[in-house]
């Protein structure tokens, strides 16, 4: 890639909005994108402002006839970006920082669509039958956002041993790293997304541990297995994490470390919810800082990366 031409102030700033929504509302995601060279961290902030709206608008108040028009006109903003029909000077800093952004990098801005896609069906209330129902809406509000953010990292520069197929693969691991970061968080949000009228968990999972009646409460019905239900979904979680976890070798250090930490989050995270499946129902489980600078130390030093490379190197022996 070339040079970048210098940055005018419209610019400069819309960048620097869309920093300070990531910095306020993103904890984890913000953690992560600190480790970016400043072109990457600001393509990442400018891609986080953008989903952002579109899921507060998901998330908010208004009626949803009134969301389906916010969420299509959201579409069609995204239409102009992709167009390239944002002028420097336009109101909208996020709309600005977006544009030039995707001018900069390879960002495939369709991933974009599938998140209002499946913002869309969380406006219409959709529920989930299976796991390979779960995983459509999880493709578009999550793993969109890892094919997204694989355009601004780029592969090239990989860690030795990652292998040609492995990095004809990296879109499909990014895919999967989102997934995995997903389903964290619907287990994490259980009683949260109850409260807001949403189950995202699969029918059949919890019929079979006895769980149907929600998540609308501290104590489970008698007769359910609420622990078994988490630890069945954590199995699935892990897997996910450990397909997913192949894409670090194929990054470059800086951009490798971000995405180790951003995942090793939510990795602990996932942890922490094996060993107490009823602390979801008491509140949102969170890291302190502490254990959050410490995964984002063997992000940066490349422990994970190199970890995961030596794994699949073995599997190909």
């Amino acid at each position: 890639m070339s040079a970048p031409a210098a940055m005018s102030s419209p610019v400069s700033a819309a960048y620097s909005y869309c920093e300070a929504v990531t910095g306020s509302q993103a904890r984890n995601f913000a953690y992560g994108i600190r480790l970016l060279p400043a072109d990457k961290r600001q393509a990442m902030s400018a891609l986080y402002a953008f989903s952002r709206r579109v899921d507060d608008i998901g998330d908010g108040t208004l009626p949803p006839e009134v969301k389906l028009t916010r969420l299509e006109e959201t579409r069609t903003l995204l239409g102009r970006i992709r167009a390239e029909e944002i002028d420097e000077d336009d109101t909208d800093p996020v709309a600005v920082a977006l544009a030039h952004a995707s001018r900069r990098f390879p960002i495939p801005l369709e991933g974009l669509d599938e998140l209002i896609d499946g913002v869309l069906m969380d406006v219409r209330g959709e529920t989930y039958e299976t796991w390979d129902d779960l995983k459509v809406y999880c493709r578009c509000v999550a793993g969109a956002i890892g094919r997204l953010s694989l355009g601004v990292f780029g592969t090239s520069g990989g860690t030795a041993g990652s292998g040609a197929h492995d990095a004809a693969r990296a879109g499909e691991y990014a895919d999967t790293l989102g997934l995995a970061l997903q389903l964290t968080n619907i287990l994490r949000d259980v009683r949260e997304d109850a409260g807001n009228g949403r189950t995202y968990l699969p029918a059949e999972d919890l019929a079979k541990f006895g769980c149907s009646d929600g998540f609308g409460s501290e104590r489970m019905p008698s007769g359910s297995d609420f622990a078994g239900l988490v630890h069945h979904e954590v199995r699935r979680a892990r897997a996910l994490f450990v397909e997913g976890y192949r894409l670090l070798p194929l990054l470059d250090r800086r951009s490798g470390a971000c995405v180790a930490a951003m995942a090793g989050i939510y990795r602990r995270l996932l942890d922490r919810i094996e060993r107490e499946p009823e602390a979801v129902l008491r509140g949102r489980v969170s890291l302190p800082p502490h254990e959050k600078a410490y995964v984002a130390v063997r992000g940066l030093s490349g422990l994970d990366a190199r970890t995961i490379a030596r794994q699949s190197t073995r599997r190909r022996l």
